[in-house]
């Protein structure tokens, strides 16, 4: 079989070494290339580097790492433009391996070394087989870099040398990885890492000083949003959630909530968010729940110039979604602390979604003529409220709110294989409500159905699924239905996510932080409405191009300074938190 790489005229086996700071743009320390056709190694320190790259960039010339964003982070800082081929292969060998078991998991070091993460470099040249230092001596390393210089010359010769030896190991990943790369849509994926080394240069504006304030008062703070919140539960002891009086308190107002076989009520945040879209008296103490247990404000990484940066970890998730710390990410799960949210002098900044973003996949996907219809209407949870002869045709989403609550979530259900006594729990409706709904469901989209059961059973029988540009999920002993159900939709939102961000990124807009299913942006307060009109239309081509010309809705907000951004969901909790502060 042709070599993949002879369509390339020069390949380069890329690593670069820095000074990592929370919060912080990184400081580029070094930088080793080697052609993977000669060998021959181009080896330099941070002061022998220069307004361009020590090797040449093209379309004909192929960039590889492990772990793009680390060395395209080191790009931006130098000013360099990015390559326009770049194959990384820490994302090819998580497709790979997504979901399988490794020989990381499946053995230990020698004694005394540690067990290297399963998809670090190491583990990967584990897998394969081949050779590569220990996780001890390689931590050894990277510690003394993060320290920073001043460096002796004899640290500065250890420093490249081990920068080299992970290219020398990225060489021979590349021979054992080559037969397994589909790379046409490899470079694809490649493709994004430009996007996240960009997102996480920007990083997203933070009012500096709220922040100081609420950390220099969170103790008190969290004391007082007990008894302000629960005054209105009773189900707190000091600062101790009590499972037995929030029990009482559900019975008193006619909840029914999602319990285990035991019959003790299931408490998990996820539970409490799905709960809140039906009972939206909940968010209050589902915000005050995760404040007291998950909210560490001295974790968010903030750099001297107010912009929140962390690792956006592309790829992270089994579905290829983006995985970055909850904690240090302001967009993390407490959608209170968005408010935080501020754009500097003279800026502003838009958040951009897609509408309704699963429905229209799972609707493209599926050919459903009938979810089409639903989508496009504008409404498709009345839309099916109206089609399952639940409500009038002139029903209104303000003369039926309960209904159309009802019917979102089976809809939004269903996407992951919900089922009608989890429905009934999610709905606080009768077993037979919820199972009226899901036989209607599957009635009116019918063709949506028989392609998810389908999906279902290739997957079963084949023991792998992917995405139209090659993600795969491998199925395994432990398997999930529902996962293997709802991957479809997660992995395509996914893939038009990233899609979206490089056709944005590419053309000059500001993205500092992507959301699940929506981008931040920043940009100067004359130049914001053209930017989000623009951002619009790169988030509509992308879904149009990934779904074969279905095209995904969006809305947005725009905040100007000094506003700053809030979401809906969190309005509540945070006014709390003002007034205490």
């Amino acid at each position: 079989m042709k070599n993949q790489l002879d369509r390339f005229r020069k390949v380069y086996l890329v690593d670069t070494e820095f000074v990592p700071r929370p919060g912080e743009r990184p400081i580029p320390v070094c930088i080793v290339a080697r052609d993977y056709k000669t060998k021959h190694t181009i080896r330099k320190w941070r002061d022998e580097l220069s307004a361009l790259p020590p090797f040449p960039h093209g379309p004909d010339i192929l960039f590889v790492c492990y772990f793009a964003p680390a060395e395209l982070g080191f790009y931006r800082v130098m000013n360099w433009e990015p390559p326009p081929r770049i194959l990384d292969l820490y994302v090819e060998y998580r497709n790979c391996y997504n979901c399988l078991p490794t020989v990381v998991e499946q053995k230990l070091y020698e004694k005394g070394e540690k067990k290297p993460g399963r998809n670090s470099l190491v583990g990967a040249l584990m897998q394969f087989g081949l050779p590569t230092i220990g996780a001890s001596e390689k931590k050894k390393m990277t510690d003394r870099i993060s320290r920073g210089g001043p460096w002796t010359p004899d640290e500065k010769l250890a420093i490249v040398n081990y920068c080299e030896d992970d290219v020398i190991a990225l060489d021979r990943l590349l021979t054992a990885m080559l037969p397994r790369l589909d790379l046409p849509r490899a470079l694809y994926r490649g493709r994004y890492m430009p996007g996240v080394a960009a997102m996480e240069y920007a990083g997203v504006p933070i009012d500096v000083e709220l922040l100081k304030r609420l950390r220099a008062r969170w103790k008190h703070i969290r004391q007082e949003l007990v008894t302000r919140v629960d005054a209105q539960f009773g189900v707190y002891e000091g600062t101790s959630f009590r499972s037995d009086k929030f029990a009482h308190w559900l019975d008193e107002h006619g909840i029914l909530w999602p319990r285990y076989p035991s019959g003790a009520l299931i408490l998990t945040d996820e539970t409490f968010r799905e709960m809140a879209k039906i009972h939206s008296e909940l968010n209050a103490l589902r915000e005050l729940r995760h404040a007291l247990s998950q909210t560490r404000l001295n974790d968010l990484t903030v750099g001297a110039d107010g912009r929140n940066r962390v690792m956006i970890s592309p790829f992270g998730a089994r579905t290829s979604r983006n995985t970055p710390s909850n904690s240090k990410f302001i967009l993390g799960p407490s959608v209170w602390l968005r408010g935080l949210i501020k754009p500097p002098p003279g800026s502003a900044v838009g958040y951009i979604d897609w509408v309704a973003q699963e429905i229209g996949i799972a609707a493209a996907r599926s050919n459903d003529s009938a979810m089409k219809s639903a989508y496009e209407s504008g409404d498709p949870y009345l839309w099916f409220a109206k089609a399952a002869k639940a409500v009038p045709e002139d029903a209104t989403p303000q003369t039926h709110k309960l209904e159309r609550a009802l019917h979102k979530q089976c809809m939004l259900g269903v996407n992951y294989g919900m089922e009608e006594r989890s429905l009934s729990l999610r709905i606080n409706q009768h077993v037979l409500v919820a199972r009226s709904m899901l036989l209607r469901h599957r009635e009116i989209f019918w063709r949506f159905w028989e392609w998810s059961d389908n999906q279902v059973r290739r997957a079963m029988l084949t023991g792998i699924t992917s995405t139209i540009f090659g993600w795969r999920y491998h199925v395994t002993t432990d398997h999930n239905v529902r996962s293997i159900r709802n991957f479809s939709m997660q992995a395509t939102g996914a893939e038009i996510l990233r899609l979206a961000i490089c056709l944005g990124v590419e053309n000059g807009i500001e993205i500092c932080g992507p959301a699940h299913d929506a981008v931040f942006i920043l940009a100067p307060l004359e130049q914001l409405g053209k930017d989000i009109a623009r951002m619009r239309d790169f988030m509509e081509e992308a879904s149009r191009i990934v779904l074969g010309g279905f095209k995904l809705r969006t809305e947005f907000t725009a905040v100007r300074y000094p506003k700053r951004h809030m979401d809906p969901r969190g309005r509540e909790f945070w006014d709390i938190v003002m007034s205490l502060l």
